[in-house]
């Protein structure tokens, strides 16, 4: 019989415009690069599979593994549901500067034009320099007509809401839902298995070339959410060794673990779990298998393990199932 364990993943770093160097200099990425601006730790994105980097299954791909242990892996309620597909898609984030002002278009739109996944999904900030901050949402009710009024003139920035941020800031971004990282955030991102974004707003940057990247405001005008909303920003508890929900939507739950000491966990929820590390290091125990995870990494526990214990001096982290 199969046994299974803590599965790491290699990080998938992507060059960005406005990427930069603290995902080497914070979270110790092999990044040769002054502009990183993603590390992908889990994916299941055609084209970007995560390989395992540890255990018996070093080397192999994640699309591997489920094909040959779906039920196993994702749990079996999930493996009817996405088959040998992984829901979700995990990464760290560094924006030396600002990103381009996007959106992402639900299950429906997504499914029609691009035979894909809609794409929500949560940020926790992990580390953010003196004023920076988030776009989130319009800062008034909009209409098409108003928004497209700005966005032809560039006074697009007047009408959206602006959140300066700190460490441990979280929100929920769901589909439709303007939003930008500013520049010196370093975040946590949490979401559907989708690469499919809407572009709006790029600041009139240019690359190396002189081409200013592609906008998708055609497709985008039908996709978003023009209501003014005050339901992203996340507020959670941060009780000691215990599980504090964060966000529970249809396509995820994430916890947050103030982890000092040992703590036993028990898995009935017919789900696989990750772990990511944003601060601090700690040890998961799976029978006599002792894994080390150290902040900027990110683990995957398989459904099929049931019982297992997580020990820090000090540790956050975020936990994550579907």
């Amino acid at each position: 019989m199969q046994s299974f364990y803590p599965l790491k993943f290699r990080p998938i770093l992507k060059e960005k415009i406005w990427g930069g160097t603290k995902l080497k200099s914070v979270l110790n990425k092999p990044s040769v690069s002054e502009n990183t601006g993603e590390s992908w730790e889990i994916s299941d994105v055609e084209g970007d599979t995560s390989i395992i980097d540890n255990g018996e299954f070093s080397g192999k791909s994640l699309s591997w593994l489920l094909n040959n242990f779906s039920h196993e892996i994702l749990g079996e309620k999930n493996a009817v549901i996405f088959g040998t597909k992984f829901p979700l898609l995990i990464k760290f984030i560094d924006a030396k500067e600002d990103l381009s002002i996007q959106l992402h278009p639900n299950d429906e739109l997504a499914a029609k034009r691009h035979n894909s996944f809609g794409k929500t999904e949560m940020w926790y900030v992990m580390q953010a320099d003196e004023n920076a901050n988030l776009i989130v949402g319009f800062n008034q009710n909009m209409t098409p007509e108003t928004y497209l009024r700005h966005l032809q003139s560039k006074t697009l920035t007047k009408i959206l809401n602006f959140e300066l941020v700190k460490t441990g800031d979280t929100f929920f971004i769901e589909v439709g839902r303007v939003h930008a990282i500013g520049a010196g955030v370093m975040l946590a991102e949490i979401q559907q298995t989708s690469d499919i974004t809407y572009r709006v707003y790029d600041w009139d940057r240019v690359d190396d070339q002189g081409n200013e990247r592609e906008l998708h405001n055609d497709l985008a005008i039908d996709a978003i959410n023009f209501k003014m909303e005050n339901n992203y920003k996340v507020s959670y508890s941060k009780q000691l060794n215990t599980s504090n929900e964060m966000v529970t939507c249809p396509y995820f739950t994430t916890n947050y673990i103030d982890l000092a000491g040992e703590i036993e966990k028990h898995n009935n929820l017919d789900s696989f779990i990750i772990y990511l590390c944003v601060e601090g290091v700690f040890t998961i125990k799976v029978g006599s298998n002792m894994t080390r995870v150290k902040q900027g990494e990110t683990i995957l526990l398989p459904a099929a393990i049931k019982t297992y214990q997580l020990s820090s001096s000090e540790a956050k982290l975020l936990e994550v199932y579907v």
